[in-house]
């Protein structure tokens, strides 16, 4: 039987669910497996870990957690370089920032469990470093199934 993860919750369905029965939440074309996910570009994970953005529960691979941080960070020095060019202040990048919170803590605590651990490690900012850099858990843990 094929499974796959909600986009909105993160609870295990059938890949021929066209909605979550837990939340509701659509699911793209019923057939994400895992062939899709690994064609997906750069910035492809950084809109997985956007659409994601409430989703603490599951596993995030490598990929998704620092290709969503690269792109995290380059658009934080577009968005400070327009707001600097047109002199604005610093409204557009704290809320950039703030748009961008709630989606950050996710892919973290979820690449967290790919390797196992609880998102509680995100509090201790150097450990958590190491952490998010090792390579996840072969299979399925407490967390879920292997991503990759």
């Amino acid at each position: 039987m094929s499974m796959m993860s909600c986009f909105g919750c993160g609870k295990q369905l059938h890949t021929s669910a066209p909605s979550c029965p837990g939340c509701g939440a659509p699911q793209l074309s019923t057939q994400v497996t895992k062939n899709t996910v690994t064609q997906t570009s750069g910035f492809g994970w950084f809109v997985i870990a956007i659409k994601k953005y409430a989703v603490f529960a599951g596993r995030a691979r490598r990929k998704e957690y620092w290709f969503f941080t690269l792109f995290y960070i380059l658009l934080a020095f577009v968005v400070g370089f327009v707001e600097g060019l047109l002199r604005l202040g610093d409204g557009p990048s704290t809320l950039y920032s703030l748009a961008l919170l709630l989606p950050s803590i996710a892919v973290g605590v979820r690449r967290l469990h790919d390797t196992g651990r609880s998102g509680w490690w995100l509090l201790l900012p150097l450990v958590n470093l190491v952490f998010l850099a090792q390579d996840g858990q072969k299979g399925s843990n407490n967390y879920g199934d292997d991503p990759k």
